[in-house]
């Protein structure tokens, strides 16, 4: 069985979101074949590769696939070029028409898509409007295979056992809390202003607590700046030869909680499955909130009726630690 992924998402944050959707139809479907077909490169192979979640790359050499209108007519020939049968299942994870136009041109005996209300779905059935619940995604695909599948989340010593060593030895005590505070794609504005964060850490250390900042090593100057501010703030990634998502996942098992804008390392803090506080601005918290056992959202457009994350008060913070 060959079952293809389209995911029009270009950051990493999109795909550590789909990690345990991976891992659910692995399990499931032990002896098939689990193709990914991105619209931006692949991070499962390249900085995710460490969380070692195996999956083939379907290369149509077609830019910013289903972005494109050309792409109509070029999608199903590159495709027959790799493969030399029909996808058995081809999953949709987007809801964009044009997307889904040119994804139905790739040979498949089912597709299942959202868009336009399922209406590209080869069979047409009673599906349950997903919008942002992964479980009812899987819930649809229950109806179009017509068997169970049970939800299996991602186990993270599937991660090299290096990356648990580095972080107890550059984490080595408890009462840690981590803070990320960088936003990766800057096509909204997501972060909370740097100043906040600064207040936050220095009550923290007030109330002996160790504030760890996520920050990569080649951002000097706002690491600079904490530390002028907080006297004992960490930067563990500063301190590493190691680097990458993956050590981010094994630093956050030794916070007590984590703290977060929305980014990519969110995602790499909920893959550890520890409490979080997560700020949200101009994004949707209900689709890119880690879908973890406890977590506290402050949501401006929910709190404050506005989309502008600055609203966030720092005492809204502190009254969830």
């Amino acid at each position: 069985m060959n079952i293809l992924l389209y995911n029009s998402g270009g950051g990493l944050g999109d795909c550590i979101q789909l990690i345990d959707l991976l891992t659910t139809l692995k399990y499931k479907f032990s002896n098939s074949t689990i193709w990914y077909l991105g619209a931006h490169q692949n991070h499962f192979d390249g900085k995710l590769k460490d969380y070692n979640i195996k999956i083939n790359t379907l290369d149509l050499d077609l830019k910013y696939f289903g972005f494109r209108w050309k792409h109509l007519f070029f999608a199903k020939k590159k495709c027959q070029k790799i493969m030399s049968k029909n996808f058995d299942l081809t999953i949709d994870l987007q809801s964009k028409i044009r997307n889904s136009l040119i994804l139905k041109k790739i040979p498949t005996n089912f597709l299942y898509s959202p868009t336009m209300n399922f209406a590209f779905c080869t069979k047409k059935l009673n599906f349950i409007n997903t919008k942002n619940n992964p479980n009812d995604l899987l819930k649809n695909l229950e109806k179009i295979l017509d068997t169970n599948i049970d939800f299996i989340k991602y186990d993270i010593n599937n991660i090299n056992k290096i990356y648990f060593d580095e972080a107890l030895k550059l984490l080595p005590n408890n009462n840690y809390i981590g803070l990320s505070v960088t936003q990766g794609n800057e096509y909204r504005k997501k972060t909370w202003p740097i100043e906040k964060f600064i207040n936050i850490a220095i009550q923290l250390s007030k109330q002996n607590k160790q504030p760890v900042f996520f920050i990569e090593k080649n951002n000097q100057e706002l690491i600079s700046k904490i530390k002028n501010q907080v006297e004992n703030a960490l930067f563990p990634e500063t301190n590493s030869a190691l680097s990458g998502p993956a050590l981010v996942t094994a630093l956050s098992t030794r916070l007590s909680i984590g703290i977060s804008i929305d980014n990519g390392v969110m995602h790499m803090m909920g893959l550890a499955n520890i409490p979080m506080i997560v700020l949200f601005g101009p994004t949707n918290s209900d689709k890119f909130a880690p879908r973890i056992d406890k977590i506290n959202i402050l949501d401006s457009k929910l709190i404050y009726n506005s989309d502008d994350i600055s609203k966030i008060t720092e005492q809204d913070v502190l009254n969830l630690i």
